[in-house]
């Protein structure tokens, strides 16, 4: 045989792209050549391929007057990564006829050492998800990445160690079998995980009540939430302690952010259970946190999906960063587009903004006294868009606390604190997934306007008073939106069918009044 076929695919946030390798062998001079859009890894291949062959026990390509064209397709698609090697390596032995087995119904996906070892990859749970998708019964992936793979269903998974193992598998009675056959990874269905053993630091913040409480509310309704005030008043920590109130992620989330975090190459860890948290710096670049590049990469929005943005010193980060914003924030995906390609990338996170309220930290504070000039503090504050500033739910002051606070032993919170917030957000929740049955809505703030019509209903007073509200507020209609939406969620955490007026106003109270004034 001089032909050869195997399969593979190239693994995207939106599942994968099967990728058909061929190999194609003529007589003449030694030459590898690897067409198909490939990169510099997987053009580096020829050079990993060779090496492992011939380390495993075979002949090598470079020992043999072959010219050898391995073609990846489809050819319009970039092939990006060292997983092909594997699939590479046994379509040139089928080609040579060195081995023989059918690799119809299977799909391979590795890197290759030049000792034969087969390495880790990006993207295993992507790979899994397209292989169900295309029918294909039998995957074989490296063995670090096969309880990820694992994790879907209706597939066989076989986790491999070497390529001599792996042909040894598959072609049982070419040769004498050294090494016992590769058993199949046991699919472990993904079940509601308990808490991990983490340090809370929700217990370790003193004081600052009306914080918590916006985060609570946050937390139960998916909104957005910034926090304003001085250096050193509980901010940062406030915010790090914020995935404390969230509820573990369902199957379907989990399966999603895990896939998103493999085929970026930043998953710690089999699954992603938890809501994530992206903390990136202010110097960050706008590619960095939006996503893009000359081939579309996702930036931290979209490995923030179905958790939590943080962004701390909210008006120091780029202007061009903060006003991108607002498409994830609205419609929870970014679209990136690029001379190469465009790409719809997942977004859809909770944001929390930490900012101080002038350049030096103190304008407004009641002890320290301001530096800054009245334009250093227009200009810094004024960072802060309009639009953005109406996509933010929650504006929560975080002041100074008084020293007597923060003494040891004085005015810890109980160990039960965080357990009754816990409760609250969870009972928020369920009423919310019982609200939104037979819809894709998830929670409050992800409501549209028809939405809002549909399961909002407040009687004439409560609407009398959040109209003269809202024309005293001058509150654009995105805003008197999000006031009804926050208004809903503060009334399951009072578990009360109607929104009433003492929960319209206490949303009212989130909105900017002294900061952008």
């Amino acid at each position: 045989m001089a032909f050869a076929k195997t399969y593979s695919v190239q693994p995207t946030l939106s599942g994968g792209h099967r990728i058909t390798i061929e190999a194609d062998l003529t007589k003449g001079m030694h030459a590898f050549t690897i067409v198909g859009l490939p990169d510099k890894a997987v053009e580096e291949s020829r050079d990993r391929v060779s090496a492992a062959i011939k380390n495993s026990g075979w002949k090598s390509p470079k020992q043999r007057n072959q010219k050898i064209t391995v073609a990846l397709a489809p050819a319009s698609l970039k092939k990006e990564g060292p997983s092909f090697d594997l699939p590479i390596a046994l379509c040139y032995l089928l080609a040579t006829g060195d081995i023989r087995f059918s690799a119809s119904d299977k799909l391979f996906a590795g890197e290759l050492a030049l000792d034969g070892e087969v390495r880790g990859i990006r993207g295993a749970l992507a790979i899994a998800s397209a292989a169900k998708k295309l029918g294909v019964t039998e995957i074989f992936v490296p063995k670090e990445n096969a309880r990820e793979a694992a994790l879907v269903s209706g597939i066989t998974v076989y986790p491999v160690t070497t390529l001599k193992e792996l042909i040894d598998h598959l072609t049982p009675n070419t040769k004498e079998v050294s090494t016992p056959k590769i058993t199949p990874q046991p699919h472990t269905p993904l079940t509601s995980p308990s808490c991990p053993a983490v340090h809370h630091a929700w217990n370790d913040i003193r004081g600052q009540e009306s914080a918590k409480r916006g985060l609570m509310i946050a937390a139960s309704g998916g909104h957005n939430i910034a926090m304003w005030g001085p250096p050193g008043t509980g901010k940062t920590m406030l915010a790090k302690a914020f995935t404390e109130l969230l509820p573990p992620l369902s199957e379907k989330q989990a399966l999603e952010v895990t896939a998103i975090h493999s085929v970026s190459g930043v998953l710690t860890d089999t699954i992603v259970a938890f809501p994530p948290m992206r903390a990136p710096h202010h110097t960050s670049s706008y590619v960095a946190i939006i996503g893009g590049g000359s081939t579309p990469k996702p930036g931290e929005v979209t490995l923030a999906h179905h958790g939590v943005l943080f962004l701390d010193e909210f008006p120091e980060f780029d202007k061009r960063v903060i006003e991108s914003l607002r498409q994830p924030l609205e419609e929870g995906y970014v679209h990136v587009s690029r001379a190469k390609g465009s790409e719809r990338f997942p977004a859809e996170f909770i944001l929390i903004a930490a900012m101080n309220p002038c350049p030096c930290g103190y304008w407004g504070d009641t002890k320290k006294p301001c530096s800054c000039t009245p334009m250093a503090i227009t200009r810094y504050q004024r960072k802060i868009s309009g639009p953005i500033i109406d996509r933010i739910d929650l504006w929560i002051e975080v002041p100074r606390l008084a020293h007597d606070t923060l003494s040891p032993g004085k005015n810890r919170p109980k160990s039960g604190d965080l357990d009754t917030l816990i409760a609250d957000v969870v009972r928020a929740r369920a009423h919310q997934a019982k609200r939104f049955t037979d819809t894709s809505i998830t929670l409050n703030a992800k409501m549209s306007v028809r939405a809002i019509d549909t399961f909002i209903r407040i009687d004439e007073s409560v609407t009398t008073l959040l109209n003269e509200s809202a024309k005293r507020l001058d509150l654009s209609p995105r805003a008197y939106h999000r006031i009804l939406k926050l208004a809903r969620t503060i009334a399951d955490i009072d578990e009360s069918r109607f929104v009433k007026e003492a929960h319209i106003l206490e949303a009212l109270q989130y909105r900017p009044k002294r900061l952008f004034a």
